[in-house]
């Protein structure tokens, strides 16, 4: 892992024994909340691992507070600016494709800006998320394939598209493609309120 992921690592690993920790939670109640294993817990707050972003996204709705706050490196003020190469790389693609989370919102109302690259043949797959989210995509280069349930479409340059998010869902660049894709994605997740009771 390189220096940034395990810093990135780490940040995430303190946020999330913070909130737990705030909440008077032991790991074994985090872990019923989120369905995330105690062991994959423990791993996380000490900022060993890679997890990926479905873990991350059950972590952060059980907590309540939204995948921003667990990776964000300021807090929110009136406007907070992310320096081109300062944001969080939470998905790496097998040959070189990564996510990032570029900005976000805090609760109760969560939305996530991502910008997203495949190089030919990459895909990511997503569980589905919260119930009520949803999804919009503009591609930027490229071509992407959008799967959502069963139904998959392939996007084009500048082509947009708008999608439940609480299905899963999955985008792909294809293997014959001769450019990496690139897409912005926002996220948004309505009423994060602390995890099931």
């Amino acid at each position: 892992m390189t220096v940034e992921v395990v810093a990135v690592n780490e940040l995430i690993g303190q946020r999330v024994r913070h909130h737990r920790t705030t909440r008077g939670w032991t790991l074994d109640e985090l872990a019923d909340r989120s369905g995330v294993s105690r062991r994959m817990l423990i791993t996380i707050e000490h900022g060993e691992g890679n997890p990926s972003i479905a873990t991350l996204l059950r972590i952060s709705d059980a907590l309540g507070v939204g995948l921003p706050v667990l990776v964000d490196v300021e807090r929110p003020r009136a406007v907070t600016v992310t320096a081109a190469g300062q944001a969080p790389v939470l998905w790496r693609g097998p040959h070189g494709g990564q996510a990032l989370l570029v900005a976000g919102t805090e609760p109760p109302d969560v939305v996530e800006l991502w910008e997203w690259t495949l190089q030919p043949g990459e895909a990511h797959t997503s569980e589905a998320h919260s119930a009520g989210t949803r999804e919009l995509l503009l591609v930027l280069d490229g071509v992407v394939g959008l799967r959502v349930g069963d139904r998959t479409e392939q996007l084009q340059a500048g082509d947009s598209a708008a999608f439940a998010g609480d299905v899963a869902h999955g985008y792909a660049s294809p293997a014959d493609a001769t450019t990496p894709a690139r897409f912005a994605l926002t996220v948004f997740q309505p009423h994060v309120t602390g995890g099931r009771a």
